[in-house]
């Protein structure tokens, strides 16, 4: 640190330049701040520039009656629908299209066709080197094989009369016979068939798991009839094609689902069973009437009776009929394994039961924890957003590892179940990963089943969105919760990475999907709650987009445009820096200098000079020549004045100058030349381009710790460069940028005067020479297998199985992401 004198002028110079943070050079200048004007569409009757749904938005309805049929021993669904389609826009409508999922498992599928491998590296990788794996292999082979997608049946008008249509890929187009004008409606129906995937082989957000053990099957069913597309203001039709990561555009209306199984299965179902006595012995009625008002989860089908079920095989049916009002997707799950357990909840104008069913394999951890997640997930949920409007919420276990559908939702994580004494226990990581998965798929009830964003285009508004409200409400689980994304700390492995593409990227390009669609948004809302606008003006602001576009159709514009509305404060550079590009944060604190007001008092200044002169280094020379004998030491009559008085001295001319100059001062300007600040003037360097607030912590010579913010306004004169000024009362000793790391920052190394070592830890190994003994290798004994008694060796010259390329959907993208917690710093 650098402190130098200066005069009362140039002090006065000085603290005219700090209004403008001393900007750089203009031929630097990069505006950060402008507008987003050029990015965001124009301001329409349907949408505002407010961010709220204008006085003329309109969305389009689908109502639909289903019927459908599982044939377990073919593992098939079968089924017919009627759809009845809104016009509400004010476009006619000449032809419709509907999503087709299921043709995504066609083994021609546009999603397997543009499947690639991992990395070369992955496949080339020597014999003993972790590559790529047997899953994804097996995926691929089973994958040509497997006859996956829809057979439509049967395409027809309400009258009867057949509908001309055309199936594009995962899309399908129905030409209608005359064009359906604005605000008419139109009914149409067809029938259809497909067969359901193995999902440990297919992957995928629905399909079937099969319990070797018991010889039973659990089923997840989704994405399982054709559904209305997405027709809407911004983009017309939504029928891009379906490849894996890009989820679901879909338009709300009623369900009316009559669903044929086995007569020992249970069915959880979006939606209100309507015909309990048909399906539910009385016992199970009364419990499931209990549980309505219990404190604690009421077990409704207990895991006795479940384990009864599993040894039999009925060959009768039973037919459950469910309705949803107001949804945008329904899904179920049937198995005669499954448990199930239940439990009320009622507050203000939410008033749902909750309710999970999972089967013996997911005990002990979902018995305790699966119905109480879910009560937690809404009871905060409502807190930033709004009250739960639908009467169930319910979690599954079975295969897919989480995915959410209106009022369900589908959890993997369970225990492990040891082979040698069947012992089922879980880790701390099983534990955990259960509980933030229920939360994080229930809380997408919310974001995207009622605030309905458009997931073919944009997974952050969804998954990042309902991350982020997922890392507040597990944090009111318990103190220290280990799994979550949001913690900015989490995020700089990611943002230091090179593999990087804007978060306003369509889905299905997107890089690091976790990283990009879960956990960049979330720690981006994270740090503009915590550190920009507070949490008052944040969650204000949130809860205002939440309850604008509540069963409405947003885009991100909406979204940035009501967050700015509702908070009062303009966060164009923000969204640019943070959703538009791939920068990071990195400030530097580059250089100190000390200033002290010069008080022209010539007893004042001169003693401090001369204090300055005294810290200075003794040179080589003066300490060598310390005991040299002097002259003017052994003869005294030599000295005269100047040898008794330095440059130091003060003298009368010094004392009159300053009367003088006194004299000219108005008061104003006397006492505040007498006060004595410490002046400090600290050059900060954005070396990773995203321009943030300044937070400062300030260590004062008594010990004493400040924090000064600074908005991120400080940058706008010069986003590269800038120079701040810092007073304080006494002299300062220690200075950090970002002492919580609540910025990202990516290197906390250049964050601090005086600068810190980065403590790590050197790792010795000792130094192995052994060769390969081949011979010895050819004559080692051969392993058996403990059960059977077979070899379990190889045969000599049997080919390794070769690295295999991921799943042809996206699905397994999203569950990993899901399941997984964020990495830490530099692990990722």
């Amino acid at each position: 640190m650098k402190r130098s004198p200066t005069s009362l002028a140039t002090f006065l110079l000085c603290t005219s330049l700090c209004a403008a943070s001393f900007a750089a050079p203009a031929e630097k200048f990069d505006d950060k701040f402008r507008q987003l004007d050029e990015l965001l569409p124009t301001a329409t009757p349907y949408r505002t520039a407010s961010g709220a749904p204008g006085h003329q938005y309109w969305q389009q309805r689908a109502d639909y009656t289903i019927r459908a049929t599982l044939d377990e021993a073919n593992r098939a669904i079968s089924g017919s629908e009627q759809v009845t389609y809104h016009n509400n826009s004010p476009d006619t409508l000449t032809y419709l299209w509907l999503q087709l999922d299921q043709n995504i498992y066609k083994s021609d599928s546009d999603a397997r066709r543009v499947q690639t491998a991992p990395s070369r590296e992955a496949w080339m990788k020597p014999r003993g080197e972790e590559g790529a794996k047997y899953e994804g292999l097996r995926n691929t082979l089973v994958g040509r094989d497997f006859d996956g997608g829809f057979k439509i049946a049967n395409v027809r008008s309400a009258n009867g009369a057949p509908l001309k249509y055309v199936i594009n890929g995962t899309m399908m187009r129905i030409d209608l016979p005359t064009p359906l004008k604005p605000g008419e409606r139109v009914s149409f129906g067809m029938e259809w068939t497909y067969k359901i995937n193995e999902q440990k082989v297919l992957g995928g957000r629905s399909g079937y798991e099969y319990f070797e053990e018991d010889k039973n099957t659990l089923f997840e069913i989704a994405q399982w009839h054709p559904r209305m597309a997405a027709y809407y203001d911004v983009a017309g039709w939504q029928h891009k094609q379906f490849l894996g990561s890009g989820e679901f555009t879909l338009e709300f209306g009623d369900y009316d689902v009559k669903i044929t199984v086995p007569a020992d299965h249970i069915v959880a179902s979006t939606g209100e069973l309507q015909n309990p006595g048909d399906v539910l012995t009385a016992t199970q009625r009364q419990r499931l009437e209990q549980a309505k008002t219990a404190k604690k989860p009421v077990i409704i089908v207990t895991q006795a009776e479940a384990e009864a079920a599993e040894k039999s095989v009925s060959k009768a049916t039973k037919t459950w009929h469910f309705k949803a009002k107001n949804v945008r997707d329904f899904a179920w799950a049937s198995s005669r394994k499954f448990i199930w357990d239940a439990q009320g909840y009622k507050k203000d104008g939410t008033n749902v039961l909750a309710m999970s069913y999972y089967p013996k394999e997911g005990n002990p951890l979902w018995e305790k924890y699966s119905t109480a997640s879910i009560i937690h997930t809404i009871e905060q949920y409502n807190k930033y957003s709004f009250d739960y409007p639908y009467p169930t919420a319910i979690s599954v276990n079975g295969p897919v590892g989480g995915m959410e559908y209106p009022m369900i939702s589908f959890n993997g994580p369970r225990p492990t179940k040891d082979k040698k004494t069947g012992e089922l226990t879980y880790s701390k990581r099983t534990k955990y990963g259960l509980i933030a998965v229920i939360v994080h798929e229930v809380g997408h009830n919310y974001f995207p089943m009622i605030v309905n964003s458009d997931e073919r285009q944009w997974t952050w508004m969804d998954e990042g969105l309902n991350s982020f409200v997922e890392y507040l409400a597990v944090q009111a689980w318990e103190k220290d919760f280990p799994i979550g994304r949001g913690d900015p700390r989490d995020i700089v492995g990611y943002m230091r990475s090179a593999s990087q593409v804007p978060i306003m990227t369509n889905s299905e390009s997107l890089l690091q999907f976790g990283n990009n669609a879960y956990a960049k948004p979330a720690t981006a809302l994270n740090i503009l709650r915590e550190t920009i606008l507070g949490r008052e003006l944040f969650d204000h602001a949130f809860r205002e987009y939440a309850r604008r576009w509540k069963f409405k159709r947003p885009t991100p514009a909406d979204f940035f445009r009501t967050m700015e509305d509702a908070s009062g404060t303009d966060l164009d550079w923000f969204w640019r820096g943070w959703f538009y590009t791939t920068d990071a944060v990195d400030i530097s604190l580059d250089n100190i200098s000390e200033f002290t007001v010069d008080t022209r008092n010539p007893e004042v200044e001169k003693a401090w000079a001369k204090a300055r002169k005294a810290e200075e280094p003794v040179s080589i020379t003066d300490q060598r020549n310390a005991s040299m004998p002097r002259r003017i030491d052994t003869q005294p009559e030599l000295r005269d004045f100047y040898n008794e008085h330095d440059e130091f001295t003060v003298t009368n001319a010094d004392r009159n100058k300053y009367k003088e100059a006194m004299a000219e001062l108005e008061p104003w300007q006397k006492e505040l030349l007498a006060q004595g600040k410490y002046l400090y003037l600290v050059d900060f360097t954005n070396k990773g381009g995203l321009v943030m607030p300044l937070i400062l912590e300030i260590t004062l010579k008594s010990g004493k710790k400040t924090i000064e913010r600074v908005p991120a306004e400080v940058w706008r004169y010069s986003p590269q460069k800038i120079t701040k000024l810092l007073v304080t009362d006494e002299p300062m000793t220690a200075l950090t940028q970002d002492p919580y790391w609540e910025t990202a920052d990516i290197d906390t190394s250049n964050n601090s005067w005086p600068r810190k070592a980065v403590p790590s830890r050197l790792e010795l190994f000792k130094a192995e020479r052994k060769a390969p003994d081949m011979m010895k290798d050819f004559n080692a004994k051969l392993k058996t297998d403990e059960k059977e008694g077979k070899e379990d060796a190889k045969p000599d010259g049997q080919p390794e199985a070769k690295p295999a390329v991921p799943p042809a959907n996206g699905a397994a993208a999203k569950q990993e992401a899901e399941q997984q917690p964020q990495q830490p710093a530099g692990k990722q």
